[in-house]
């Protein structure tokens, strides 16, 4: 399935500025630093492959995982039916910050490239959730595309070591 051109403009976009921030800030979102909190009221929600951004209000359960230094997610494999809003809540039991950050596995390897590429690359979206050693975080998200779709930490090296796992809408 192709992404569609807004994305990808949006991520070219992200990108360049990504690249041209990265010369003129010391700041490194993916260091230690906690990424900025957003109201749910700030990002507009947009359709994704792996569906939409959730409302606190239509949440039918929660689904906890656990990051680990040793690059692992608990579980690694999630179920979800279609139509369910999750509230997914994250704890950092390593050292390192960590995130969860959800997509296709195309979309999710390309992003990894990305940030193999540009390290200080500042993101945040409805499907991503960062969250700093012994931190925790939360993301709430509408599953209304069915499919197998994954989850991953796509800290430089992370995703590489294999902190990855699967979700699957049916």
């Amino acid at each position: 399935m192709e992404i569609p051109m807004k994305s990808r403009r949006r991520f070219l976009a992200t990108s360049l500025a990504a690249g041209v921030l990265a010369v003129h800030r010391s700041t490194f979102a993916h260091g230690n630093a906690e990424h900025a909190d957003k109201a749910a009221s700030d990002t507009p929600k947009e359709q994704q492959q792996w569906g939409i951004a959730g409302d606190a209000k239509a949440v039918s359960r929660a689904i906890a995982i656990v990051m680990t230094d040793e690059m692992r997610f608990v579980p690694d494999r999630i179920e979800v039916r279609l139509g369910e809003t999750i509230r997914f809540t994250h704890e950092n039991r390593g050292a390192v910050m960590h995130e969860m950050v959800v997509g296709t596995p195309k979309t999710l390897a390309e992003h990894a490239e990305m940030m193999q590429r540009f390290p200080e690359m500042e993101h945040d979206e409805p499907w991503m959730s960062h969250v700093a050693p012994g931190g925790r975080g939360e993301m709430i998200w509408h599953f209304n595309r069915a499919g197998e779709f994954q989850f991953a930490c796509l800290i430089p090296g992370h995703f590489q070591a294999g902190m990855i796992g699967t979700i699957k809408v049916g």
